[in-house]
């Protein structure tokens, strides 16, 4: 659930100070590592 409500966010371009929000849920366990790397890839791919 969480996994994708950051997907959706990132994909509707709402990615103000998301990567600090993701960065502490994968540090929490909330994220798998797949799905921590596959958030972090679509920033970079956003931010471009």
């Amino acid at each position: 659930m969480l996994y994708r409500t950051l997907k959706r966010m990132i994909e509707r371009g709402k990615t103000k100070d998301i990567e600090e929000k993701i960065d502490i849920f994968y540090a929490a366990n909330k994220l798998t590592e797949a799905e921590y790397m596959e958030l972090i890839g679509m920033l970079s791919v956003v931010s471009e």
